[in-house]
């Protein structure tokens, strides 16, 4: 079933830990969400969320994502107390977690450098700015990188 990309950013957001002092900016969040749609792409074959993913000069933007949390600058956004991360399957709470877990420890700069040296992205970039990056080149990318 695929989601709404707003709500695989709402659970990354709900993934963060205040106490610890994490945060995460929209510049980050786009980040997590794009390689969420590549590790599900790899290990499911099909697609987490439906809207599209471009590169932008400072990686992979969802630009409707964009949009929604665009208010918050570079700084923090906060979690949505009343989001249910049960609306994502076992599967893909597990797909999320590893997600959080590999790339979340990284700062947004470090992600956007990671992405800007990945073939979906780099592909996607010299056809021209905001072009879209296709599911094919991501699934295709992301399947080299599983272990």
């Amino acid at each position: 079933m695929k989601h709404q990309a707003d709500s695989v950013a709402k659970y990354f957001l709900s993934s963060v830990d205040d106490e610890a002092g994490d945060s995460l900016s929209n510049l980050k969040l786009q980040k997590l969400c794009y390689y969420a749609q590549g590790c599900h792409l790899a290990a499911e074959g099909s697609a987490l969320f439906g809207e599209t993913i471009e590169a932008w000069q400072h990686g992979p933007v969802v630009p409707d994502l964009y949009k929604i949390y665009k208010v918050y600058g570079s700084g923090p956004i906060p979690r949505d107390e009343n989001f249910d991360p049960g609306i994502f399957s076992q599967k893909e709470r597990d797909i999320l977690d590893e997600v959080y877990s590999s790339y979340g420890q990284f700062t947004a700069s470090r992600l956007r450098n990671m992405a800007h040296a990945e073939r979906p992205w780099c592909e996607a970039y010299a056809k021209s700015p905001k072009s879209e990056i296709s599911i094919g080149s991501m699934k295709e990318y992301f399947q080299t990188q599983l272990v």
